[in-house]
């Protein structure tokens, strides 16, 4: 290997292997660092009690909660990242979500350029992770430059029957748009979860989608098992200089021209802390935004669950505008099945023959309201470990959306209605750590994802997002990490 490439990436997951699916045919030598190792073809990757009990796929790295307690995080390092096991959603951000936005406890900033600059990324993205969707199924949806490569994937008869009641009610249900070739993922188990991770049998995700389309190309290498520790910037210079990571208890160092920092919003903004960089604003990790979700199960004695896939479709009735007030609440989409098994994983009381009844007798719901950024909300280093102290935000938009969505689902038929908000130790859809902006003070990327501080440093995974909308971020880091890439290909023939 080459000390000196062209360009580092750090991280595989959805921002580092599509930045390098944008820049392999640019002929840039190119390397990614990769934590983690590549998940098995004989994974248990169908057995949620090696998934969820035995942590089969974590870790055993901890993190600190405000109060200085340890907790496991729910992510994942591999190759792919967190994708490897993501429910597979790739929704646009609404074109509205680019501007400001006025919610009940508080305001969404505007981001440093409109919906318009990312729509042809969307386009691209989409292409790339070869997305099943139909984009006139949803009112809220934002212009397309090209239509989904695929059609959506189809309703299974509970789910239709379900969509159908929905209808009645007067809600207008949406086809979700999916990366997920649903033939070959249920060929490989007949099961299904949402979570589960992917042995490269049907889910687009960024080892299966951008990383095999990026090492597809001679110049660009993947080094796994390398965790980077620091980033070192040049002697009388703000450029970042070294990049520093360990392998097999060794220390590596590469000198590149161009340094793509994808670790994570957390993992980023730790290690921009821990080596001193990019921060003259003094905003790296902080802004860290985490959706409020909650679960919801819709029960039916009469309703028969028979679906083995069923996230299938949304409901974007009350992204907008909850119908009264003005104000947007959110988005809430189907989960994916919640089997006896992962039922009584999630609440270990309960009897095995009552969540086989409630499992084969329900709906299960995902309601996600947007976080909004808050300087307060922040990742730190106490001790060198992690800290996450995050600040819940636009809770009145969360609950307000819990008790539309129940009082929809009860006049659709389905008397018994329970929800459980998502523990905010366990975070997902980590966003914001690193911003991006038009002010230095305020933010720690311009709006290409330049560091302001080192010009030769680019951080395009979820940590720079500026705002979190009420969505699952994935294609909209792709879309940033293509459009980055464009960027840098300009450095490079400068």
């Amino acid at each position: 290997m080459n000390d000196a490439p062209d360009i580092v990436i750090i991280g595989s997951g959805m921002g580092g292997a599509s930045l390098a699916a944008g820049l392999a045919s640019s002929g840039a030598r190119i390397v990614i660092l990769e934590r983690g190792h590549q998940i098995p073809d004989d994974a248990p990757a169908r057995d949620p009690w090696r998934i969820y009990t035995n942590s089969a796929f974590r870790s055993n790295e901890t993190w600190l909660d405000e109060d200085g307690e340890a907790f496991e995080p729910g992510n994942y390092y591999n190759v792919g990242g967190n994708s490897k096991l993501y429910g597979a959603v790739l929704l646009r951000y609404r074109a509205e979500d680019f501007s400001a936005l006025e919610h009940f406890d508080g305001m969404s900033p505007a981001w440093p350029f409109p919906y318009e600059e990312l729509s042809p990324w969307y386009d691209a993205a989409e292409q790339l992770f070869q997305v099943r969707g139909d984009a006139q199924s949803d009112a809220t949806e934002p212009p397309h430059g090209q239509p989904y490569p695929f059609p959506p994937v189809p309703d299974e008869e509970a789910i239709r029957v379900a969509r159908r009641r929905l209808e009645r009610v007067g809600t207008k249900p949406f086809s979700l748009p999916l990366g997920v070739d649903i033939d070959r993922w249920l060929d490989a188990g007949q099961t299904g979860w949402d979570g589960y991770p992917d042995t490269r049998c049907g889910k687009m995700d960024a080892e299966t989608c951008s990383l095999r389309t990026a090492l597809a190309h001679d110049n660009v290498s993947l080094i796994t098992g390398a965790q980077v520790t620091e980033l070192r910037t040049g002697y009388k210079s703000s450029r970042i200089h070294e990049v520093h990571y360990r392998k097999d208890g060794e220390d590596h160092c590469l000198t590149p021209g161009v340094v793509a920092l994808c670790a994570g919003a957390v993992q980023s903004a730790a290690l921009l802390l821990r080596s001193g960089v990019a921060n003259l604003s003094g905003y790296v990790g902080r802004c860290f935004m985490n959706h409020n979700a909650t679960a919801m199960i819709a029960i039916d004695p009469r309703f028969k669950n028979t679906s083995v896939y069923q996230k299938t479709f949304g409901l974007n009735d009350w992204y907008l505008d909850d119908g009264e007030d003005g104000k947007p609440l959110g988005n809430v989409q189907l989960l994916g099945r919640v089997t006896p098994d992962i039922l009584k994983i999630q609440v270990p009381h309960l009897p095995k023959f009552a969540a086989r009844w409630i499992s084969g007798h329900a709906l299960d719901l995902y309601l996600i309201s947007e976080d909004l950024p808050d300087p307060e909300s922040r990742v730190v280093l106490k001790d060198g470990k992690i800290q996450l102290i995050w600040q819940r935000s636009n809770m009145t938009a969360h609950r307000k959306l819990v008790e539309k969505t129940r009082e929809t689902l009860k006049d659709a038929g389905f008397p018994v209605v329970l929800s459980r908000l998502f523990d905010g130790r366990v975070p997902s859809h980590q966003c914001g750590t690193v911003r991006l902006g038009n002010d230095p003070a305020t933010s720690v990327l311009g709006p290409d994802c330049r560091s302001w501080d080192n010009p030769n440093l680019f951080v395009c995974d979820a940590g720079a997002l500026p705002t979190s909308a009420a969505v699952n971020p994935a294609l909209t880091v792709a879309a940033l990490a293509l459009r980055t890439a464009e960027t840098i290909k300009k450095d490079l023939a400068a």
